[in-house]
């Protein structure tokens, strides 16, 4: 009897990496030089090139070159996010991302869960052998071979990996704030809807003031996110057909997030890590036929592709 494993190269793991790629391009791509390496007071001129940071990309140039190597991460990260060669540009996107976070002056959460769930995929893109992700796996009539079902095996550790790094996420997001009383009294979105820093815009005031002048207005607008980050947390602890639902709540989430407080970057990192907290293991997005009946308790819905990792040993029998 074989031990069998999901196939994690699909269609649904390249979507993830396409979103977490492009969250890393629009930071460099949307900011000049001098914004993302500007002196920072107390810590001074960035890149500052200390400890393993020193390793980073920007600190392999003088400083007078450091545009040309943003340009150069954002052609890596381009190339990554388009899906060509997954196997070729792994430890490119996860150089660029751990450089961007050791990097740039003023990194936030999303650039470091960047660099975390890149370094991450490497395994499954590793092994990854389509010459793009978007392709479902070509079928092989020969039995896998022995390294195929390692990096069958490794790259499946690596997205339970991920899925446990996201709920972490959500759960430590969730928890920080209930300490905090605007929080606890559902007043909190009325001072972050009105801040000067991640404020709304002017465009959308009109929409956003009635409501945070509301006291149910703000409080709904409040706890809805602590809602929806405490069930993220959870999201493994429940079955996959509520998955969905929990999965359309985090893109509408961070949608509103990236709208209002203009974290587009953050937002596409965030929706690269929701795939992959949300879809089943060595699942694949596709369009489900009309004919084909919706999975139920008497029709469950198909197992995703497998592939045997190793024989299991039974125990001799004495007569």
């Amino acid at each position: 009897m074989l031990t069998r494993v999901p196939v994690p190269w699909t269609n649904a793991y390249g979507i993830a990496r396409t979103l977490i790629a492009l969250g890393t391009a629009g930071t460099l791509l949307f900011s000049s030089t001098a914004t993302l390496f500007r002196p920072v007071a107390t810590l001074g001129d960035h890149p500052r090139c200390e400890g393993l940071g020193s390793a980073g990309a920007f600190c392999l140039v003088p400083r007078e070159h450091l545009g040309w190597m943003q340009w150069a991460c954002v052609i890596i990260l381009l190339i990554t996010a388009s899906g060509w060669r997954p196997r070729l540009t792994a430890l490119p996107h996860a150089y660029v991302a751990f450089s961007v976070f050791t990097g740039i002056s003023l990194v936030d959460g999303g650039d470091q869960l960047a660099a975390i769930l890149a370094l991450l995929l490497t395994l499954p893109a590793l092994g990854d052998p389509r010459r793009w992700h978007w392709h479902p796996l070509p079928e092989d009539p020969t039995p896998a071979t022995p390294s195929r079902r390692a990096w069958a095996l490794a790259g499946v550790s690596a997205l339970v990996m991920v899925r446990l790094q996201m709920s972490f996420v959500y759960f430590q997001a969730s928890i920080a704030k209930l300490p905090h009383a605007e929080w606890a009294d559902g007043s909190g979105m009325y001072y972050w809807a009105n801040g000067l820093s991640f404020g709304a815009p002017h465009w959308m005031r009109p929409v956003t003031e009635p409501l945070v002048s509301h006291p149910w207005g703000t409080a709904l607008l409040t706890w809805i996110p602590l809602f929806i980050e405490i069930a993220l947390a959870a999201t493994l602890l429940i079955p996959q057909r509520y998955r969905w639902h929990l999965l359309a709540a985090g893109l509408a989430f961070h949608f509103c997030i990236a709208t209002m407080m203009g974290l587009w970057s953050f937002a596409l990192t965030m929706w690269g890590g929701l795939f992959l907290l949300c879809l089943p293991l060595g699942g694949a997005l596709h369009r489900t036929p009309k004919e084909t009946p919706e999975p139920s308790e008497e029709n469950p819905a198909p197992l995703p592709p497998q592939l045997p990792v190793a024989p299991e040993t039974t125990p001799a029998t004495t007569g």
